[in-house]
């Protein structure tokens, strides 16, 4: 059985990735989420329970990893939190590779992994393409600002650890513009898929 393609997604915070993602998983593409695999190891009876625990005194309660106190432990800790990916990197894969073999037992051509820093963390050589998804700067401000508990230094401090937009779009082999709206963005994930289809196709001959 051929392997999918994989299509690594990825954008800066309040982009619109997760909708991006809908509207991949609208067109019958498996989506494949790394923030939610994460959260998922840091629920109670998690993979991730007990290793980040053992590492990080204080920051279990009822059984699961409390993100806020995880969070206030590693912030402006570059050695913590080279220790804390240490522990979780390796269990996200494990994730993922489940997924993906899922996946391929299905059938699927084409999987898309949701992954916000892919091109940080140099995950790109990991992709037959990669699609960013972008929106003005100022409808990305916006959404973000509108969030609960956003500031202006919060969101200043995570646009800190994330590439430029423009870098984004320009290392893309695809960008999907969100700024106009879902529906043509889904046209613009629509043709995306029918390119990546044709593609695994003519591999797959």
């Amino acid at each position: 059985m051929a392997e999918p393609l994989r299509i690594g997604l990825t954008g800066s915070i309040g982009m619109g990735k997760s909708e991006t993602a809908k509207l991949f998983a609208r067109l019958g593409v498996p989506i494949y989420d790394a923030d939610a695999a994460v959260h998922m190891l840091y629920e109670k009876n998690g993979a991730a329970v007990a290793p980040v625990g053992e590492a990080f005194p204080g920051c279990v309660k009822d059984g699961r990893i409390d993100r806020k106190a995880l969070g206030e432990i590693v912030m402006g800790d570059a050695v913590a939190l080279a220790r804390l990916e240490a522990i979780v990197h390796p269990l996200v894969l494990e994730v993922e590779q489940a997924f993906l073999a899922r996946a391929k037992a299905q059938g699927a051509d084409l999987v898309v992994l949701d992954i916000p820093l892919l091109f940080e963390t140099g995950a790109e050589r990991r992709f037959d393409a990669v699609v960013a998804v972008s929106a003005p700067q100022a409808v990305q401000w916006a959404r973000v600002m509108a969030r609960p508990g956003m500031s202006e230094e919060r969101f200043a401090r995570i646009l800190s650890r994330q590439l430029p937009d423009a870098e984004k779009r320009a290392r893309a082999d695809y960008v999907v513009d969100t700024g106009r709206g879902l529906e043509a963005a889904f046209d613009q994930v629509r043709q995306i898929v029918e390119e990546l289809q044709a593609r695994a196709k003519a591999s797959h001959a």
